[in-house]
């Protein structure tokens, strides 16, 4: 593709006939016949990296300002590269977003569960339905790693592109905050979006600089996107605001209060195996019972969002009772079958709210002794470190504060300041080893005992001095578990 025909729909100075075989932000990965693009982000400025990538062979640029290169680098300036790049990259797949129904959700908790309920719901009623989210990427069957909840722009164009190869039109996507409040989904053209909840989270340096801004950004979603249809969650006070300048058709789900999709008798079940909730879905005079294999009233609410969404598309409420009874959800309150009589939970509850939620929900199984193995990322969120130690003190009947994603801070400096938060009198040890923490939690579990393993949840490695190291904790739990019988 010319340069001249892929930037012709952005605002820029600048011209070039140049063929463009491929699109990078990644100055690594530039070479002859790319484009790269240069981003401003939080913590790196990619025009930093022209050079770099002009010494990798490539001769053609999207910045923002003048660059200082060689005459030979064709330069394409425009006022926002990340604003630009969501329009190229689209052009550059050939607009495949156009050909699918895309289904956005986007909320401070509840995202990632309702987002897999959803495209395991619509894929089991015969509409094939990918996912991208925190859990990665998921087209038939065949699974990506992201490094974001919302991939760049032109990831996603990428991502959309082959859903079509794979004969795939549906997709639903995780929208966060970051990806709207940096251009990551501007253009898409987003069938259904939903609203799950709304409290105080990715608030400080490199995020969100208060809550107004987070609050805001969410709103995009339903204000500037012009979907058809909106699913809302009555029970959450936000609903309201995230309502407003909204123009299609809304729909409500919610236990507390009425709503077109209405969770009523809740019921907490445990076995040897699963923790979870059975209710009743009450919708359009009639009355579903549903069963959810995560436990506590946040699983009914988020189920109930998924079953909205699938009615945007034509599935009754009696086809996504029939999937949710067989689809766990990786990572977020998920059983890991090990020692008989005893219950081992890894779940993604990374900060002081989801962890306090996720304890006091567990509370209501009545465990005969609640233990928490959990720890805080290095190198930022700080206040979470407080906010945990608070949550595991309050909640749980003993604690085990390890490593989580330590990164380039040393561990045992984490652990510290997560202990010099735990309330007085909270029994608790410090393991700075993640996998020495979790036998220990193991070994000490006695029969009746509940064992949440937090913050790490679906994923498969930890971020340690920059580098991700192979670690998966459900294959870790059943290792030791089968050591020890």
């Amino acid at each position: 593709m010319k340069l001249n025909d892929l930037v012709q729909h952005i605002p820029h100075t600048g011209a070039s006939d140049a063929e463009i075989t491929a699109i990078t932000y990644d100055s690594r990965k530039a070479a002859a016949g790319s484009l790269f693009v240069c981003l401003v982000g939080a913590w790196l400025d990619g025009h930093t990296y022209a050079a770099s990538a002009y010494k990798n062979g490539c001769r053609a640029f999207l910045c923002e300002h003048p660059l200082d290169l060689p005459a030979d680098a064709a330069q394409i300036v425009t006022a926002d590269t990340r604003a630009a790049l969501a329009v190229i990259g689209a052009d550059f797949y050939g607009n495949p977003a156009d050909q699918l129904h895309i289904i956005g959700i986007t909320g401070t908790k509840g995202k990632t569960t309702t987002a897999l309920l959803t495209a395991a719901i619509m894929t089991e009623a015969g509409l094939p339905c990918a996912y991208i989210g925190s859990n990665g990427v998921d087209i038939a069957g065949v699974h990506e790693n992201t490094a974001n909840t919302t991939p760049e722009s032109l990831e996603l164009h990428r991502l959309f592109r082959k859903m079509l190869d794979a004969n795939v039109h549906h997709v639903v996507l995780e929208v966060s905050s970051q990806a709207l409040r940096h251009n990551r989904v501007d253009g898409i053209p987003f069938e259904v979006v939903a609203f799950t909840n709304l409290s105080e989270d990715h608030i400080g340096p490199g995020e969100h600089p208060d809550f107004e801004d987070y609050k805001n950004a969410k709103h995009r979603l339903f204000a500037d996107y012009q979907a058809r249809e909106m699913v809302y969650n009555a029970d959450d006070d936000a609903s309201a605001f995230m309502r407003t300048g909204f123009g299609g058709h809304q729909t409500s789900y919610g236990i507390e209060r009425a709503a077109d999709y209405h969770g009523t008798a809740l019921a907490q079940f445990r076995s040897e195996t699963a923790l979870g909730i059975d209710f009743l879905c009450e919708h359009s005079g009639s009355s579903t019972a549903v069963r959810v294999l995560s436990p506590g009233e946040f699983s009914a609410s988020d189920a109930l969002c998924a079953i909205a969404l699938c009615g945007a598309f034509g599935i009754s409420p009696a086809q996504a009772a029939q999937a949710l009874a067989h689809t766990p959800v990786q990572g977020r309150f998920e059983v890991v079958e090990g020692l008989p009589g005893r219950t081992f939970i890894v779940d993604y509850s990374h900060n002081g709210l989801s962890l306090t939620s996720a304890l006091k929900t567990l509370r209501v199984y009545k465990p005969h002794k609640l233990i928490c193995v959990f720890g805080s990322v290095g190198g930022r969120t700080q206040v979470r470190r407080r906010e945990l130690a608070e949550a595991a003190g309050a909640y749980a009947d003993y604690s085990i504060i390890t490593s989580d994603n330590p990164d380039c801070e040393p561990p045992e400096h984490v652990i510290e300041e997560i202990a010099s938060h735990m309330p007085e009198g909270a029994p608790y040890t410090c393991i700075t080893d993640r996998r020495d923490a979790i036998r220990a939690a193991i070994e000490m579990a006695e029969d009746g005992d509940i064992v949440l393993f937090a913050g790490k949840g679906h994923e498969d490695y930890q971020l340690i001095e920059g580098k991700k190291v192979h670690f998966v904790e459900r294959e870790i739990i059943k290792e030791i578990c089968a050591g020890l019988k």
